[in-house]
């Protein structure tokens, strides 16, 4: 009985808007045994499994998840952009995906009634070597089939943004911004009330394969998969999916898949700017890239709460799913240091590394960046973020 309290209270906890989930939530006792497992509760989970569920109708499904909430790692804690598609190597499965995720993403929200703005990104050019690459993000963005694309020149930089000061910018009109973890669990939300199970707090840790049935009991036969949580808990199946997020190489071996490519975690720290200084951004303010450096460098972000977050640095994290500074886990650091492609990564890019470190200490050195597209930001006009909940709250 004490079981079913917890996931009642488990479902209670997400927004009022999908308070439809509940009634998934409450049926989990009666469902050990279903066609499909989903491991896994972030927004690519939830997305397989709703249309796992739409395509095929007729069979049963379970989704595991590990935290009380869903949405709760990578989901919630992201910077809530809509990209175009404009990076990615023409004809690549990044760039197709980028450019037609897009354009779901926004049909999606306006069906669901999920809140979201076009609000567009400003690429700038602030020195005179940065603007061939820029042209050629331009031609890159165009091969990409990105719609509206446009270089602009000082003068509309300032009509778009005011404040901000470059030689020239791609326009990119299509970039929007959105709450993902409310799309999470819309997603959800049609997933449960197509008949689709959630279970929460059930931290998948082993897989087993039945090879043949008790006497007198054909379940062996019918669910030969048995996954297996921290807790002792059992769930039995004919095919798993998982969707592990920052553990998904880890769960890719349990399942008896390849470990490779290994997940190496990077934590991104941002600044804040204070509610008095918002008129400073109006969209998306991004650098141009360098391709020397595997980050995109530190940019402005609207957010859909009327925050603008300014960052993010990029930085080793030491603990996969680490928000803050000092967060530690021995077996995700020891597991990331060992790695060769670490290593080759951080032997490449020492210089880099340690003015990323730089500059998430000392506020003064990251706003100097920031400096370089709003000259009249100054270090009084931001604070620090300590942590953000997966709900996008500061604490």
């Amino acid at each position: 009985m004490a079981t079913g309290v917890r996931l009642v209270c488990g479902a209670s906890l997400l927004s009022r808007r999908f308070k439809g989930l509940r009634a998934g939530y409450v049926l989990l006792r009666k469902h050990s045994s279903c066609d499909v497992a989903i491991v896994g509760g972030g927004i690519v989970g939830l997305a397989s499994a709703r249309e796992l569920i739409q395509r095929h109708p007729k069979l049963t499904y379970i989704l595991l998840e590990k935290e009380k909430k869903l949405a709760f790692h990578q989901s919630g804690h992201n910077s809530g952009v809509i990209h175009s598609g404009i990076y990615y190597t023409p004809g690549s499965l990044k760039a197709k995906l980028c450019v037609r995720g897009a354009e779901l993403s926004y049909a999606y929200c306006e069906k669901k009634g999920i809140p979201y703005k076009r609000c567009g990104k400003l690429i700038v050019a602030v020195e005179q070597e940065e603007i061939s690459r820029l042209k050629a993000l331009y031609e890159r963005g165009l091969q990409n089939n990105v719609r509206d694309l446009r270089l602009i020149d000082a003068k509309e930089i300032q009509e778009r943004e005011p404040y901000c000061r470059g030689l020239m910018a791609l326009d990119s009109p299509q970039t929007g911004i959105v709450d993902w973890r409310e799309v999470a669990l819309s997603y959800a939300k049609e997933f449960s009330e197509m008949g689709g199970i959630i279970k929460t707090q059930f931290e998948a840790t082993d897989f087993q394969i039945t090879k043949e049935s008790s006497e007198g009991c054909t379940d062996g036969l019918k669910y030969p998969i048995t996954i297996r949580s921290l807790k002792g808990a059992a769930v039995r199946c004919s095919y798993v999916v998982t969707c592990g997020g920052l553990y998904s190489d880890r769960l890719s071996q349990k399942s008896g898949c390849s470990r490779e490519p290994r997940i190496v975690p990077f934590r991104g720290d941002y600044l804040v700017l204070k509610p008095e200084k918002h008129y400073l951004v109006k969209g998306n303010i991004y650098p141009v890239p360098d391709p020397k450096f595997p980050f995109l460098g530190v940019h402005f972000t609207p957010r859909m709460n009327g925050s603008v977050w300014l960052g993010p640095n990029a930085v080793l994290a030491f603990k996969r799913e680490g928000y803050n500074v000092f967060d530690f886990d021995l077996h995700d650091f020891t597991d990331a240091v060992s790695y060769s492609g670490v290593q080759k990564l951080v032997l490449k890019n020492v210089a880099f590394g340690v003015k990323e470190m730089y500059r998430g200490i000392f506020i003064h050195a990251q706003v100097k960046q920031l400096q370089r597209y709003i000259p009249d930001l100054t270090v009084n006009d931001v604070m620090r973020v300590c942590y953000i909940s997966a709900e996008g709250h500061l604490e």
